[in-house]
């Protein structure tokens, strides 16, 4: 496997995120995640937007992380979110989202950032595995989905 940096409007990001989105839908029954996101939110150095293709040059997987300070969605200064981490799933298994996941937590270090943060939701329990099993720990929720019952909230000291 092979790891880049793209866009998020690039068209192997589009793509897997519209599988993404499906999954969501399918597991929470609703339109899938509606948190808005905008390419121009992933870019350096504010941002780092990944995809992992594998030896026929195809996508399956992707993540990337955006810089979040204090604000009314219960960020703190300094965090960066992780957003749309996923596996296509003939992908899984593989350690790719523990790749991505290494490389953007370096990479969101390197800009400066001292905290990772995410939301997940429960009924993804192979995300929530991944993300404890890294060393994330529950934290106080966050974001456009904080104050759902089934928003989850992780986060991580990057330094």
């Amino acid at each position: 496997m092979i790891i880049h940096p793209r866009s998020f409007g690039h068209p192997d990001a589009v793509k897997l995120n519209d599988q993404v989105q499906l999954e969501y839908a399918e597991r929470y029954g609703d339109e899938g995640d509606v948190t808005p996101l905008d390419p121009t939110m992933f870019e350096p150095p504010n941002g780092l937007y990944l995809l992992a293709y594998d030896a026929r040059d195809r996508p399956v997987a992707t993540g990337g992380w955006r810089t979040q300070d204090r604000n009314d969605e219960g960020y703190s200064d300094g965090d960066a979110e992780l957003k749309r981490m996923f596996v296509i799933p003939e992908g899984r298994g593989n350690g790719l989202a523990r790749r991505i996941l290494a490389a953007l937590e370096d990479d969101a270090r390197a800009a400066g950032r001292v905290r990772m943060v995410l939301e997940t939701g429960d009924q993804q329990p192979e995300a929530i595995a991944l993300y404890t099993s890294s060393g994330y720990t529950p934290c106080e929720k966050f974001g456009h989905y904080r104050t759902y019952e089934s928003s989850l909230c992780f986060a991580k000291p990057l330094r």
